[in-house]
């Protein structure tokens, strides 16, 4: 049998535990890389006709010129 003691998952006011900044930080850098890197491949992707395709209404949607 288990010690182990799980922590509930709301406080016993209803509200759920606070995130600390430190932990919320590096998942912020995450996305925002994700982000980053999604947006420059929309930019800057002129290869093969299939994948122009794919980022075609993207490239517009940005502002980005296409043709």
């Amino acid at each position: 049998m288990s010690n182990l003691a799980v922590a509930p998952a709301f406080s016993e006011a209803g509200y759920p535990p606070a995130i600390s900044l430190r932990e919320l930080w590096p998942w912020a850098v995450f996305a925002a890389s994700i982000l980053l890197f999604a947006l420059y491949l929309t930019g800057s992707y002129q290869g093969s006709a299939t994948l122009h395709e794919f980022f075609h209404d993207g490239r517009h949607l940005l502002g980005f010129p296409c043709h």
